[in-house]
């Protein structure tokens, strides 16, 4: 029954010159299904926000900006809907209060399995030489309805 879905986190990244990729994700499984709204803010590869093409299990651009603060808290908020054919809907993202209206929609992948929930990630990808640095998590919520 759940069909939409917010994404809410304060970050705060150290050194966005080493930083590949900070990845925010939202994954549902049901019924062989794989729904996964991924969302990367490819900052080493063009300072674009990238989403997960679920059956193609590849990256994509989605045009949109994505440009961080680095040495400060940056507020991100993700919003996705499971749409009644149980495709995947990325509507929108918003960093630092500029909103990105993705409205892109793809097929939900298939999972082995019978495994059914809902999980959430967060990821960072390190540079080529996989350079230290740190970033930091607080305030996050997932909403669901």
């Amino acid at each position: 029954t759940i069909h939409n879905f917010t994404y809410d986190a304060y970050f705060y990244p150290t050194n966005l010159g080493v930083t590949q990729v900070l990845e925010f994700d939202i994954s549902m499984y049901f019924n062989g299904l794989s729904l996964i709204w991924g969302q990367q803010c490819n900052i080493l590869g063009g300072h674009e926000w990238d989403i997960w093409d679920n059956v193609h299990q590849s990256w994509v651009s989605s045009g949109a900006a994505c440009n961080p603060v680095n040495n400060a808290w940056n507020h991100l908020t993700i919003h996705a809907q499971r749409e009644s054919d149980n495709s995947l809907l990325f509507q929108s993202i918003t960093l630092n209060g500029v909103t990105s209206n993705i409205n892109r929609t793809y097929p939900p992948g298939s999972a082995p399995g019978s495994w059914w929930g809902v999980t959430v990630n967060f990821q960072m990808d390190g540079n080529v030489n996989q350079a230290a640095y740190t970033t930091f998590l607080d305030n996050f919520t997932l909403s669901y309805w």
